[in-house]
């Protein structure tokens, strides 16, 4: 295959339904229980923050306080689960973001818990199941930034609502976990992965991958089920903000529980035991059993 013919291939994604809004009983029944994804687009129009959340906003009331910061390099064995590569003043870094020269993403952090009043600004919404107010964790990234297609570590049902800019978010089921090249002792998938422009000669299992696309723009609002895999491109600079519900399902809250209490501290020990050669022998299995499973289909 010449490189051309595979800038050609795309992943099987299908859009996401979209709904102006919803009332608590269809959110429940159409999306919650058979845990489907769905993009709320009026979900956040009459609250506070819709208007007044924006970057310089958040530079004036918050840019003393020093954030943590990711990048796009590859998962280091030099690094502790979810450690940040850096940290900066939010006023600096909104500098940055407005220049696009940076790589640097605010990833899960809870801006209200050092900003009280923030949390005035927005309300728990009334679909059916019970979102935690007082756990907001706020998401920052500049154009083009990426975040590693990954799920989170406690299986949520999750609320993205954006603001500012645009950002593309692809999603996989759990169902299709089997084709993504899932790292073992992890959450994410191979580094190497472009979800955008994937190489199908060289990761081929992509091609049975059924998942979802949507773009979000300001106030719209992202329905994500438990233990959803998300891939986060932010085409121009933006934020979001995370509301989260506990899992509904036992087995998912029984995964959750293991993955905060066993599997994160288990990868931390394993990365400062056996370091680089720990990384590279999770990422030789990933694309063995991947494969593996892929050719019996």
């Amino acid at each position: 295959m010449t490189k051309p013919e595979q800038m050609t291939k795309t992943l099987n994604l299908t859009e996401i339904p979209r709904v102006k809004s919803i009332t608590s009983e269809d959110f429940v029944e159409q999306y919650v229980k058979p845990q489907k994804p769905v993009v709320i687009e009026n979900l956040a129009n009459n609250w506070e923050a819709f208007d007044l959340w924006r970057f310089d906003y958040f530079k004036d009331i918050a840019g003393n306080i020093e954030v943590p910061l990711y990048d796009n390099r590859p998962i280091s064995h030099k690094n502790k689960f979810n450690e940040p590569h850096a940290k900066m003043k939010l006023s600096k870094y909104v500098d940055l973001l407005k220049s696009e020269k940076t790589s640097y993403r605010i990833f899960l952090f809870n801006l209200i818990k050092e900003v009280p009043e923030l949390q005035n600004h927005f309300e728990a919404p009334k679909l059916g199941i019970k979102f935690l107010k007082d756990l907001p964790f706020l998401f920052f990234g500049a154009k083009d930034s990426k975040v590693f297609m990954h799920y989170d570590i406690d299986f949520a049902n999750i609320l993205h609502v954006h603001f500012e800019g645009k950002k593309r978010c692809i999603l996989f089921p759990p169902s299709e976990t089997k084709y993504l090249y899932k790292v073992p002792n992890s959450l994410v998938t191979l580094n190497d992965i472009d979800f955008d422009n994937p190489d199908f000669e060289r990761f081929p299992a992509l091609q049975h991958a059924q998942g979802m696309v949507t773009e979000l723009n300001h106030g719209d609002t992202l329905y994500m089920p438990e233990g959803y895999w998300h891939h986060m491109h932010y085409l121009t600079p933006g934020f979001s903000m995370s509301l989260r519900a506990i899992p509904r399902s036992a087995m998912n809250i029984g995964k959750a529980v293991y993955n905060l209490a066993v599997m994160r501290n288990v990868e931390n020990i394993m990365r400062k035991l056996r370091g680089k050669a720990w990384m590279k022998y999770k990422e030789k299995l990933a694309m063995e059993r991947t494969n593996r499973y892929a050719d019996k289909q």
